[in-house]
């Protein structure tokens, strides 16, 4: 039985790279009909869908390089030499990238962690896959993107793309203690459900169960693997990896092409005359994009000006908008180290997996290296006076962090989600890199408040239980728990850089996912995804698969 699903193994692993023909590098001269900046869960949903008509012509740029292994990424440990693997194809080493020198994040080019890579974030995340509940796109997005108007692009998402709560494929769960104990705290006595997260994703107060990845035969899957590998068959398509596109050049409100940086050769590529950029380089890179080809806060472009950043254009031709980059939204999280005597840790490794580990995943693409780690996941809401909520998430990994490592310790991360009130916006340093302004946590004490609410409830359901939080005590009130999350340490006011929300409806784009003010010119990434219950990408890949429809009528 084990040969047999080797076999099929390194068939499905042959048919993925045949499935990714190499390129010839598109020509300057060519017009495109779409140019797509960002090669990130939405860009490449975009671009693939805007190539299926087969007859416009789509342009994929991206600044980074190869990543999964089909499409030419080498960086891997020694115990995956002679496969077609890279450190991204294989969901354990997902940790690593956080930690090990890699060419797969923006590096110097962000001040924040982000995915420079094809694929994006998607390459280097932990592939979670949640279904935002219809009250997100009901209450936070406007007319002609509520959950009705979305459920043909959530319909089209789950047809293209597999996902599942049991990533093993030979369908054991492994390293299931951390598991068990929290269903014991949180199902026994705190009175959560436990249910399949997906089958029922409008339910997200008090539910408890197994994280859902968008992984594939044991892989990392996502949009690299279920929509550019289809469009690279398509002749109207291409992709061109390590272009770090400028600026959008512009005539008054119309585009008419990107500039971009391709290997140290300055190269423009110019639009048809029906032709539309859609920026989607993640809730940082797009705004600055934006300001960069001259349309933002007048404030930031005339910075932009004064040090010959905007490719020579007059200040008459600045769109001013003071919404790009504005709202930018991401989870405030606090790890907490729970141990218990009935808990197995487990760490990832990168270099030297345990032989018997090693084996199951290289030879059947199973144990505990075909999962990110993630063993349990939660909700529930805090609400509010005047009736409104705010979301609250947790999940739970397979061991402990910084100064709580023993072989008993696991790790608790709880996020607040939708209905936070905390927004800060993209800002340009001295060198006009961008990243987040400093007000983007807690700047609205109330978020505080709710997120040490909820913590402080919980804890009160440990009682009976083995598990012991050890960087929190469980007797602390709520104001000092409030004091621990919004005091900067390793467990607490990180980014978990989920970044979101800015260039928002409305006010930086229309319905159609124009930016204000111009004619051709898009954003379709987290920018224009408002705070989500959930991790975010999922809803992503959803407004991706929605633009997609509305671009194509245009």
């Amino acid at each position: 039985m084990g040969a047999i699903l080797l076999s099929c193994l390194l068939l499905q692993a042959i048919a993925l790279t045949v499935a990714s023909p190499i390129q010839s590098q598109p020509r300057a001269t060519t017009l495109w009909d779409v140019i797509v900046v960002g090669s990130g869960p939405a860009g490449t949903i975009v671009a693939s869908r805007l190539s299926e008509s087969g007859t416009k012509k789509v342009l994929l740029l991206e600044g980074g390089g190869p990543s999964y292994g089909v499409t030419g990424g080498t960086e891997k440990p020694q115990w995956l030499a002679g496969t077609s693997l890279s450190r991204v194809d294989v969901p354990g080493l997902y940790a690593s990238i956080f930690s090990t020198p890699t060419s797969l994040t923006c590096g110097k080019n962000l001040n924040a962690f982000g995915g420079c890579t094809i694929g994006g974030c998607s390459a280097i995340n932990a592939g979670l896959f949640f279904e935002p509940p219809a009250s997100d796109f009901d209450q936070y997005f406007p007319a002609g993107w509520k959950h009705a108007d979305l459920q043909p692009s959530i319909t089209k998402l789950y047809q293209t793309q597999p996902s599942t709560d049991n990533p093993s494929q030979d369908q054991i769960r492994y390293l299931q203690s951390g598991y068990t104990a929290a269903k014991k705290w949180l199902v026994t006595n705190a009175g959560y459900a436990e249910l399949g997260i997906n089958a029922n994703a409008a339910k997200k107060t008090k539910v408890f169960g197994r994280p859902v990845y968008d992984y594939q035969n044991g892989q990392r899957g996502g949009p690299v693997i279920s929509y550019l590998q289809s469009a690279l068959q398509r002749s109207n398509f291409r992709l061109q990896s390590g272009a770090w596109v400028q600026r959008i050049v512009r005539t008054g409100n119309a585009a008419t092409g990107v500039v971009a940086n391709v290997s140290g050769v300055i190269t423009t590529y110019s639009l048809s005359s029906k032709g539309r950029v859609v920026v989607s380089g993640g809730a940082l890179k797009s705004p600055e994009l934006l300001m960069k080809s001259g349309i933002g806060d007048p404030a930031v472009l005339t910075r932009l000006h004064q040090a010959n950043k905007l490719g020579g254009l007059p200040s008459t031709s600045w769109i001013n908008n003071t919404a790009v980059g504005a709202g930018l939204f991401d989870n405030p999280n606090t790890f907490i180290e729970l141990s218990s005597p009935s808990v197995q840790a487990y760490s990832y490794t990168y270099d030297n997996p345990p032989a018997s580990d090693k084996a199951l995943y290289l030879q059947h693409r199973s144990g505990p290296y075909s999962f990110a780690g993630q063993t349990s996941v939660f909700w529930d809401t805090v609400k509010h006076a005047d009736g409104t909520v705010a979301g609250m998430q947790g999940t739970i990994g397979t061991s402990g962090f910084t100064d709580f490592t023993s072989s008993q310790t696991i790790t608790l991360n709880i996020y607040g989600t939708s209905g936070l009130k905390s927004a800060g916006k993209v800002v340009l340093d001295s060198n006009f890199i961008p990243g987040p302004s400093s007000d983007v946590y807690y700047s609205n004490p109330q978020d505080a408040q709710d997120i040490a609410t909820f913590i402080h409830g919980i804890f009160a359901a440990l009682r009976g239980t083995d598990l012991t939080p050890l960087n929190i005590q469980q007797s602390a009130t709520q104001a000092q728990i409030q004091q621990y999350i919004t005091t900067p340490s390793a467990y607490a006011r990180g980014q978990v850089n989920h970044w979101s929300s800015s260039c928002r409806f409305g006010s930086c784009i229309d319905t159609n996912t124009v930016v204000v003010g111009t004619k051709n010119i898009h954003v379709v990434d987290g920018s224009i995804v408002a705070p989500l219950t959930v991790n975010p990408q999922m809803g992503i890949m959803i407004a991706a698969e929605r633009a997609s429809e509305l671009i194509g009528k245009l």
